[in-house]
């Protein structure tokens, strides 16, 4: 039976996709490396991002489901093929045992369904696997000519080589070195045993929208397919067939309808620790579709390091803010990792916040704990809006 759209509020709605996306963090046992895992597991991704004025957005966005998040925890997953690097809508961790489903995209790409943006030399692509197969994992740079090589190994273009063997799916990375990414043969680096069948249209689809809803609370076609080349139309269908079957229900919020699983209204039921500030980064699961976040949470989020400094509002790196189940600030952070201070170059409230004692308190409280996962023992706030917030901070920061 196809069920009406249930109307929630705004308020109802916004603890629903917090709730969903584990924000802010729950109480956890067991090892801190489990929940780093479980936390990838959940979210089904998370993003790479080499800005590293604060912590890098890979390790922030942990950090913020798993207060215990250690950085060594990726690489220790990475060698115990619990996870993986691939693409999700950008460069992203993957839980492995979602392997399959990027199968997808691989054999698109593969069999030309789906072009790289950079062109094929297959010649070069098939002299850098016979390499890889016989010296072992290498990185770009071992590819550069050197004037002795009988086959010129000229930089630009084996890194392009490289890179559409590893975006169709015959090299993976085992682990990187600073930073730079390390290949090898994808049997190599998978577990034994994984399911490498390629799911239908179906499976995949299915598995998109399962997946989405499950983190995210509410979704609409647009954003369940957000930077999925060719996959809104189908979302579109599979989403009417799962709805019509009882899978999904239909929830209005406003004037947006959205889909959601059919039981997911039993999150209401569960508290939500409005009490917590979460600062959180730019590329974090729950703030990356910009559209959505202003849609739910009245909340005009552009991140600024793309934009002329002349033009900025806020600041290169500005992070937002979450408190009270709301998105309430905007801090523009930098880690002096050589003097260990971290620097408030700006905190910015939004305009409609009330009770700005107690927001402060709980502002503090997390950013001792950032300051921590910065490794910086110093703090200097150049500027707050409003302004008395400045004082408020600094008379509970207290750093002894």
């Amino acid at each position: 039976m196809v069920q009406i759209a249930e109307s929630l509020s705004k308020p109802e709605a916004q603890k629903l996709v917090l709730l969903s996306q584990q924000l802010p963090s729950i109480k956890q046992s067991g090892k801190a490396i489990n929940a780093t895992l479980a936390a990838i597991e959940h979210l089904g991704y998370i993003q790479i991002d080499t800005i590293s004025v604060v912590q890098r957005a890979h390790h922030h966005t942990l950090w913020s489901r798993n207060p215990r998040y250690q950085n060594t925890h990726l690489d220790q997953l990475i060698a115990d093929k619990r996870i993986f690097e691939y693409w999700s809508h950008a460069a992203a961790y993957l839980p492995m045992r979602d392997y399959r489903y990027s199968l997808v995209r691989k054999h698109a790409m593969a069999t030309g369904k789906q072009n790289h943006w950079y062109e094929r030399d297959t010649k070069l692509m098939k002299e850098i696997l016979k390499r890889i197969a016989s010296e072992g994992p290498l990185m770009a740079k071992d590819f550069e000519h050197t004037g002795k090589k009988k086959m010129d190994w000229s930089s630009k273009p084996a890194k392009q080589a490289i890179e559409n063997l590893y975006m169709q799916g015959d090299l993976m990375i085992p682990y990187r070195n600073n930073f730079h990414k390390v290949y090898d043969l994808t049997e190599r680096v998978i577990p034994e045993g994984l399911d490498v069948s390629v799911p239908t249209e179906e499976e995949y689809i299915r598995h998109l929208i399962t997946r989405y809803l499950l983190v995210n609370g509410l979704g609409q076609a647009s954003e369940i397919s957000y930077l999925l080349k060719n996959t809104r139309p189908l979302v579109n269908k599979y989403l009417q067939e799962m709805h019509s079957g009882g899978e999904l229900i239909k929830l209005k919020v406003g004037e947006n309808q959205y889909f959601a699983l059919a039981d997911s209204l039993d999150l209401l039921t569960k508290p939500l620790a409005r009490a917590k500030v979460k600062i959180l980064s730019p590329f974090d699961n729950f703030i990356i579709q910009r559209k959505r976040l202003k849609a739910l949470f009245d909340f005009d989020y552009q991140i600024e390091c793309y934009v002329p400094a002349a033009k900025r509002q806020y600041g290169y790196f500005s992070l937002p803010v979450l408190w009270n189940g709301m998105l309430v600030a905007r801090v523009d952070c930098k880690a002096d990792r050589k003097k260990s201070i971290l620097h408030i170059n700006l905190l910015a409230l939004e305009a409609n916040i009330k009770e700005l004692d107690s927001f402060a308190l709980a502002f503090t409280s997390e950013l001792k704990a950032f300051m921590a996962f910065n490794h910086c023992n110093n703090i200097e706030i150049r500027k707050t809006t409003p302004a008395n917030i400045i004082s408020i901070v600094n008379d509970n920061i207290n750093l002894d």
